[in-house]
């Protein structure tokens, strides 16, 4: 079953817009028409923070914020969280996230999260982090640069990572006063085993793309010099598969993790609504404002 999102269970830094949140089919053989339709016009809109692109059975989702190094806005959230349902429900075989410029992303941007903050108004983190849980298709991260925060936790919420030799994995939640999240409490133990974990998520151990190679996070590095290259010949092989095989496959896979995956990101939500209005977290904050701009 899928849970529903509810507008009083909120939980992260950025304010709650009145999303309705509709529940992803584990199965593309049940798409209709209608929906490829509905998908066809919702593409066409324009998304400022993203950009979308549709070729050779690949849907392609690009943070698109290189000024900001692809920094989470409020608006980027939700426009990511828009680009996965109609990607979803398209005709492609499966879907790939990267960024634009040197950064994969930076993570939260914490401008924007303070100035949100102040207001008392949230945004729905469970409901973001449920679209990549619930994703139906094959999701993969084309990882071009530094990863930090949530955009290095969601990795363990894809399919496959591939990685620039330029990519570091940077997870910095206690400095800033918070906790893990994106179900990573759950999938970085999983994936790296315990004590690698907690060096990375406790004690923000920065990875880079050959240690998060080595420990799983990432299924392969590859030469920046030739990444594009050798990362889009990989994907238009792999876009010549049979898209309902590869989906079902995913679901086999995936499956039965679904409801721990749902548990751990609730868990962690309740834990930083919390964690975020502490003031050991506004302080953390403010510290790491003050030491940015002595740099």
């Amino acid at each position: 079953h899928f849970p529903k999102c509810h507008g009083t269970n909120s939980c992260g830094l950025f304010p709650k817009k009145n999303v309705k949140v509709k529940p992803t089919s584990t199965l593309l053989s049940s798409r209709v028409s209608k929906q490829a339709n509905a998908v066809h016009n919702s593409t066409q809109q324009k998304f400022e923070t993203l950009r979308i692109t549709h070729q050779d059975g690949i849907t392609t989702i690009i943070m698109n914020r290189p000024q900001r190094k692809n920094a989470f806005s409020l608006q980027m959230f939700n426009e990511l969280e828009l680009a996965l349902d109609d990607a979803a429900a398209d005709n492609s075989v499966f879907t790939v996230l990267t960024g634009a410029g040197d950064y994969f992303t930076s993570g939260n941007d914490l401008n924007n999260a303070l100035e949100n903050h102040a207001e008392e108004k949230r945004f729905d983190l469970r409901c973001f982090v449920r679209k990549f849980i619930d994703f139906p298709k094959p999701l993969v991260a084309v990882v071009n640069g530094p990863a930090v925060g949530i955009g290095a936790t969601i990795l363990g919420l894809t399919d496959l990572v591939y990685a620039s030799d330029k990519a570091t994995f940077n997870t910095p939640f206690i400095k800033l006063g918070l906790c893990p999240e994106a179900c990573s409490s759950y999938t970085f133990p999983k994936i790296m085993g315990f004590t690698k974990a907690t060096e990375v998520l406790l004690f923000n151990k920065i990875l880079t793309a050959q240690e998060a190679c080595s420990l799983g996070l990432v299924t392969e590095v590859f030469p920046d010099s030739t990444f594009q290259q050798d990362v889009w010949a990989r994907l238009k092989d792999y876009a010549s598969l049979p898209k309902n095989c590869l989906a079902y496959s995913k679901q086999l896979i995936r499956g039965l993790e679904r409801e721990k995956l749902y548990a751990a990101c609730d868990e962690e939500c309740d834990l930083l609504d919390k964690a975020v209005t502490s003031e050991e977290a506004m302080n953390a904050i403010i510290q790491f404002f003050k030491k940015k701009s002595r740099l």
